[in-house]
């Protein structure tokens, strides 16, 4: 499993630069960049009440890829050793991709 790191700090799943999600997917099927890529599971963080179910951050986790193009790309699943998903101001999920991306 990558070790993640996301900088998408408006999104109501991250703490800490991490992820609280158990697992997330990577779109971008015909990415050719890391700016066609973007996480799927990017939530806005409104402000309101989170969830009463508190979460944790995970560091490493399942990560699903549709970005085949990415040498990463095992299977639909992500193989590198850590990703970082890059979304700093991001407000919806297409203002977030994966920096981790490499052409095959």
């Amino acid at each position: 499993m990558p070790q993640l790191r996301c900088s998408a700090q408006n999104c109501a799943h991250n703490s800490e630069q991490c992820c609280c999600r158990g697992e997330i997917k990577v779109a971008g099927n015909e990415a050719q960049h890391s700016e066609n890529t973007f996480c799927s599971n990017f939530y806005e963080d409104q402000g309101g009440a989170r969830n009463a179910v508190s979460q944790e951050p995970t560091v490493q986790m399942n990560v699903g890829c549709e970005a085949t193009n990415c040498t990463h790309n095992n299977n639909c699943n992500c193989a590198a050793d850590s990703i970082d998903v890059s979304g700093y101001n991001a407000c919806n999920c297409d203002d977030t991709c994966c920096s981790s991306f490499y052409p095959k």
